[in-house]
């Protein structure tokens, strides 16, 4: 007995010490299930599980997307005649990466499902979500859909739980001549549904976009930016689609912040915008539609915070939600932006005022509803968040030096009190002049 115990304590200390001295993350993670810190939300199925359309192998056999099956048939029927194909060749490019593409799913999604199956089950979804997305964005197509499921199955391609690996959706639009031509189409889809006024979507913008994220690692090595690690974790292709909103929607990649800049977050005493704009700050919408663009300006006793304008509607929380926890999963390296840009505005957004105010600067288009919907809205996504404090370290710092800067408050207030509307500006005229001309009065009285 005294040996087996020995035994099995040797074997713990064995694999203790063959543990990995630290964790490895990787910039391109395995598609997994939501974290679990985020299982036990009320309303999960609402916000991560599928309702019109399964996509992978987490929810294939939900009932309530039965009927898309169908529609997965008759969508690869056409794909293969649209790019001038042979299913069973389309087929066939899935089958020789099956090996490959297991293994951008977590063991636990793929292990009870057979190599054959696998193939097929990756066929029709990226044949199917391909000519989904290829109908949706050009209208002279024939899209015998009902408006609703079209509707439900877009919302559907953006949760974590229902992605499939880019790197099919590539092996398929490379099979032809269409290539292009598929890929501008997912391009303007994810474009679309970039949580933004269409009418704030610079074309030219969203071509610099492209460049900058497909090309991040090459022009970060000319710039000397890059190290050993970043060049082994960055990715020329997205994960999924949902990756590639959340490229698209951060923008950019910053530059990497000097060592001397990165501090602790300063305590922050302001709660909300209109504390802010009782001190003097004006909100204004930023140059660009990107998340990571909020930038933070003071001019004498008037400071102007920048915020990239967003629209609010019934598909925001689905996506914020799951944006963040995407970023949450374990094997994926990266910065938090999205996560971090709801706490900023969290952070700002206490109450249906401060709603109101951000509309007003057209910085907040509101289509859910009541402004203190959208109020819950972001405190509800904000909720057990961990942002990152660094990304709007000097923003924050700016803010809080503004708002407890006495003096700016104070000739902010009386600019308020009295030229806030033309006819406190007109009475303060009337008062000038008419003092204006006493003094002069009084001038040729003395001097006449």
């Amino acid at each position: 007995m005294g040996e087996v115990t020995e035994s099995r304590k040797e074997k713990r200390f064995k694999k203790l010490r063959d543990a990995p001295k630290s964790p490895i993350p990787s910039s391109q993670p395995k598609i997994q299930k939501v974290p679990i810190m985020l299982r036990d939300h009320k309303n999960f199925d609402k916000y991560y599980v599928p309702r019109a359309v399964a996509i992978g192998p987490f929810h294939h056999d939900n009932p309530r997307c039965k009927l898309a099956q169908k529609y997965k048939r008759m969508l690869t029927s056409k794909f293969a005649e649209f790019v001038g194909q042979k299913d069973e060749d389309l087929y066939k490019k899935i089958e020789e990466k099956i090996k490959e593409l297991r293994e951008c799913y977590v063991k636990e999604a793929t292990e009870h499902i057979n190599d054959d199956n696998l193939a097929w089950m990756l066929f029709l979804d990226g044949c199917s979500t391909l000519q989904f997305i290829y109908s949706l964005m050009n209208e002279h197509e024939e899209f015998e859909i009902k408006r609703d499921q079209v509707a439900f199955a877009q919302q559907d391609l953006f949760l974590l739980e229902n992605q499939i690996p880019y790197q099919v959706l590539e092996l398929l639009m490379s099979s032809s001549d269409k290539h292009e031509v598929l890929k501008d189409s997912i391009e303007r889809f994810v474009q679309m549904h970039i949580i933004v006024p269409v009418e704030k979507q610079s074309k030219g913008q969203e071509q610099e976009h492209k460049v900058d994220i497909t090309e991040n690692t090459e022009t970060k090595q000319q710039e000397g930016l890059t190290t050993d690690t970043d060049q082994k974790q960055q990715p020329k292709e997205p994960t999924h689609l949902l990756d590639l909103l959340r490229k698209r929607i951060l923008g950019p990649p910053k530059k990497d912040v000097p060592k001397k800049e990165v501090g602790e977050s300063p305590k922050q005493t302001f709660r909300n915008v209109q504390e802010l704009s009782a001190a003097g700050i004006h909100f204004q919408p930023s140059k660009t539609n990107f998340l990571g663009d909020i930038s933070f300006k003071s001019h004498c006793f008037a400071g102007f915070l920048s915020l990239p304008p967003i629209s609010v509607d019934d598909s925001t929380r689905p996506k914020f939600m799951n944006l963040i926890a995407y970023e949450m999963c374990p094997d994926f390296q990266n910065d938090y932006g999205v996560t971090s840009y709801i706490g900023f505005l969290d952070a700002l957004i206490d109450h249906a005022d401060d709603v109101k105010k951000l509309r007003s600067a057209s910085v907040l288009f509101n289509f859910l509803g009541s402004d203190e919907e959208v109020t819950k809205l972001f405190n509800e996504i904000g909720t057990d968040s961990v942002p990152n404090t660094a990304i709007y370290l000097s923003v924050k710092a700016e803010l809080e030096k503004h708002y407890k800067t006495k003096w700016k408050t104070w000739m902010s207030q009386f600019c308020h009190d009295h030229f806030s509307s033309p006819w406190t500006i007109l009475a303060f005229l009337g008062v000038l002049s008419a003092l204006g001309l006493s003094g002069i009065q009084t001038w040729y009285t003395v001097h006449s």
